[in-house]
């Protein structure tokens, strides 16, 4: 599975995330949070799709992702630490571990796996 296909839906669930605590908490905090690190989640994803069609790897694309997961899951784990609560920091948490993993994995196999010419 290539990075890009959990990526996109990974950013598109944290900028999701960001605006429903905004709108329906007025918590800038997490529209700034959520749909920032959503929004750059998501350039990473489009700059790896990019790369594959030109069957390429990004390892930028691949680093900024595993980057931000990782602060994701230590940010949100302390928070869910803090205060108990399964939603929402306690299943982003979930959700970035599982996703630092995943890009870690992706970065020791040599990134996505491209297809071979076929000429």
């Amino acid at each position: 599975m290539h990075d890009f296909c959990f990526t996109i839906p990974y950013g598109l669930m944290l900028v999701g995330g960001g605006l429903f605590a905004y709108i329906t908490k007025g918590s800038i905090a997490s529209l700034a949070g959520g749909a920032g690190s959503g929004l750059l989640l998501i350039i990473a994803g489009y700059l790896s799709l990019n790369a594959f069609g030109k069957r390429k790897n990004s390892y930028l694309a691949l680093i900024l992702e595993t980057v931000c997961a990782a602060i994701l899951t230590w940010v949100m784990g302390q928070r869910y630490l803090e205060t108990s609560k399964i939603m929402p920091s306690g299943l982003v948490a979930g959700i970035s571990a599982l996703m630092t993993a995943f890009y870690l994995y992706k970065l020791a196999t040599g990134g996505n796996h491209l297809p071979s010419k076929a000429e």
